[in-house]
């Protein structure tokens, strides 16, 4: 099914956050129906490096590929601010559609640009940004693939001009509206009073961010589309492999660790050895 169908249905669509095939394949195996391929995630795991805008548009590229080659969901990419201009962001719609991106988020934010949780951020104009949006609905080969448009303006110019800016970016063409870092509940609810049932609504859920982390029942009741969870995974895998190398360099053994990883045999059994080595005999002589 296409992401722009699993938007129309009754529920709304949770896209765990993703940053390589591996963990892609993880979530595809545990019953997730789209993706969401965090410009956070690969800066953390590629760079060990904050999201600051570090991240090249090339890179983002080559893992949106590797990611297609393992894994059919529907994939939402994030795009940061397209890695320039309109022209620039023509580019990266092609280059990652091609790639097998389904829905790339474009973002308001100047270069470089900074994680939306973060604080510091800067805007370009609202006539340059819509100017973007455009761009990119018209460099898509489908119009399958979504254009999602991002504002973080709430932390640089308030609420109600994040409402405004969204409200031209909706009239610019922009399939999804994301309203970056709502600092409370309120905000949340007027996001939806003013865009329900107008255009396909996404929040972001931070652990530790400026949003207070919400479910996906509760932000389907208050009329969300889609959610993301983007650096959820990031945290959970710091945390482990924090705990994970400790314990081996404190006691010279994995025993302890047992129960919380998987032994060799069954992280093949998650990646398909045994099926792919007999699809390679199938070639032989």
């Amino acid at each position: 099914m296409t992401l722009k169908a699993l938007l129309k249905g009754p529920d709304i669509l949770l896209a765990p956050g993703i940053f390589d095939a591996l963990t892609g394949l993880i979530a595809e195996q545990s019953g997730a129906r789209a993706l969401y391929l965090s410009g956070a995630g690969i800066a953390y795991t590629r760079f060990g490096r904050p999201d600051i805008g570090l991240v090249s548009m090339s890179e983002v590229a080559d893992t949106i590929a590797l990611i297609r080659d393992r894994v059919c969901l529907p994939l939402i990419v994030d795009a940061d601010n397209g890695f320039g201009n309109a022209l620039n962001v023509q580019r990266t719609v092609r280059v990652f559609e091609r790639a097998g991106a389904n829905a790339l988020q474009l973002e308001d934010q100047t270069m470089p640009k900074r994680c939306g949780h973060l604080d510091g951020k800067m805007l370009i104009s609202t006539t340059e940004m819509a100017g973007k949006v455009r761009a990119a609905a018209d460099a898509r080969a489908s119009g399958d693939t979504l254009i999602i448009a991002r504002t973080d303006a709430i932390a640089v110019e308030g609420f109600d001009a994040a409402l405004e800016r969204a409200e031209l970016y909706v009239e610019a063409g922009a399939d999804v509206l994301f309203i970056e870092a709502p600092q409370d509940r309120a905000q949340l609810e007027a996001i939806a009073k003013t865009f329900k049932g107008r255009i396909p609504l996404m929040a972001n859920m931070v652990e530790g961010g400026k949003t207070p982390i919400h479910g996906t029942d509760d932000l389907q009741a208050l009329g969300f589309s889609l959610v993301i969870f983007p650096g959820g995974v990031v945290r959970a895998l710091a945390k482990t492999a924090g705990d994970y190398y400790r314990g081996l360099i404190t006691t010279g053994s994995n025993d302890g660790f047992k129960d919380r990883m998987y032994d060799f045999a069954g992280l093949n059994d998650v990646i398909g050895t045994e099926d792919m080595l007999k699809q390679g005999k199938t070639y032989g002589d």
